[in-house]
């Protein structure tokens, strides 16, 4: 009963209940990416890893065991590459012109680390910006539509700084706003919600609520989702969500899972954890949705990556539960920290060793990918685990 619970969790995985067995990896690229010579380096680095991780899954004996009944695997041989470097470039331009200036007043040890800060972390900061990132994740929602409707479900893969896209990219695409609930909570009044309930639409997601052309309302820095106060203009909305979506929403049953590697996630976006910040109460709905529609979110981190942060402790189903304070349905998905990869590579290369370091970072994703299942949903893997893990904090 176990093993074919962890097949079937992987069968959820891959987004076969949508009847395909084909599935495309997007790689997303990080920070320092913004020039042609960078860009050459990252997409070199992709297509030597894909090849190779890309054999990790289809030899892997969980995989091999159960689709060998289901007419093998199909994983595009070719990588998808999303780049999103070069918005960032003139802005970057204008930091290095003002860095130059400080050269000439500065001691060279400050100048120095303010260079290596412009060249590390400046994408960073421009893509976590939101005026920066929407646009972004718009581009990356063609690119996942343009594989969808060849029929392949997805796998994001985002690197450093593209941790932030993949994040953003979910919290805003995944359809799990459920507008009854939604206007209940804002408050309605009687007869818009008699509408509602007389109209039943599908779930949608946090882009289609907030879209540029004119849409539901607009969310403050604070987090709060402001509605327009038109009421006409909110049921025609209301009425065409369901178009809307389709538009601005991922394709829905066809994101398998993000795969987050040398993630500095925790680093940017340690906001999400204030309990006044109301956007907490959307991710606590998308970490509901990922764990009860199969999708697989994953994180890679060497140990001796000095930006790669862990995202999460690994927690059972009832810890997710207790902690959201909601009930989790039917659960198939998972969300699973592996930050403990050695790469052998000195602290200061790790950063960027996950292309030449290829055989233990694939190792890594496909091995979490079983583990990850297995903690979740076979008990008696999940006692052992916990059992090393608190033998380890008494240590």
């Amino acid at each position: 009963m176990k093993k074919f619970l962890l097949f079937f969790g992987i069968l959820i995985y891959f987004n076969c209940a949508y009847a395909s067995n084909s599935v495309s990896f997007i790689y997303i690229n990080g920070s320092n990416n913004n020039n042609v010579k960078m860009k050459t380096w990252y997409e070199k680095g992709v297509k030597k890893l894909h090849p190779y991780l890309r054999k990790k899954f289809l030899n892997n004996s969980d995989i091999i065991k159960y689709y060998k009944n289901e007419g093998g695997l199909n994983i595009k041989e070719e990588p998808v590459i999303f780049f999103w470097g070069y918005d960032s470039k003139n802005d970057l331009a204008y930091v290095e012109n003002k860095l130059e200036l400080s050269k000439m007043v500065s001691s060279s040890g400050a100048y120095l680390v303010r260079n290596l800060i412009t060249q590390f972390l400046h994408d960073a900061i421009w893509v976590q910006k939101t005026h920066n990132m929407l646009p972004v994740i718009e581009d990356l929602n063609e690119t996942v539509k343009a594989q969808t409707k060849e029929g392949n479900s997805v796998l994001l893969y985002g690197y450093s700084a593209g941790t932030f896209v993949t994040y953003q990219y979910l919290f805003n695409k995944l359809r799990y706003v459920n507008l009854q609930n939604l206007f209940q909570t804002l408050n309605m009044n009687s007869e818009f919600m008699e509408f509602v309930k007389e109209n039943p639409k599908k779930d949608t997601c946090i882009s289609a609520l907030s879209y540029s052309k004119g849409g539901f309302g607009a969310f403050t820095s604070r987090g709060h989702l402001v509605i327009t106060q038109d009421e006409e203009k909110l049921k025609q909305l209301y009425l065409n969500i369901d178009d809307i979506s389709e538009t601005f929403c991922a394709p829905e049953g066809k994101i398998a899972g993000a795969v987050n590697f040398a993630s500095p996630l925790p680093l940017f976006y340690s906001d999400i954890s204030d309990p006044k910040y109301e956007l907490t109460y959307y991710n606590k709905l998308m970490t509901k949705y990922i764990l009860e529609h199969g999708i697989a979110l994953i994180t890679i981190n060497f140990k001796e990556d000095p930006l790669g942060f862990p995202s999460n402790r690994n927690l059972t189903i009832s810890e997710f539960e207790k902690i959201l304070d909601m009930e989790i349905v039917n659960s198939k998905g998972i969300i699973y920290d592996n930050s403990s990869v050695w790469s052998k590579r000195l602290f200061p290369f790790a950063h960027t060793a996950y292309w030449s370091a290829k055989r233990s970072f694939s190792n890594a994703i496909v091995k979490s990918l079983v583990e990850g299942y297995k903690f979740q949903y076979d008990e008696k893997y999940q006692k052992k685990v916990i059992r090393q893990n608190r033998r380890q904090s008494e240590l």
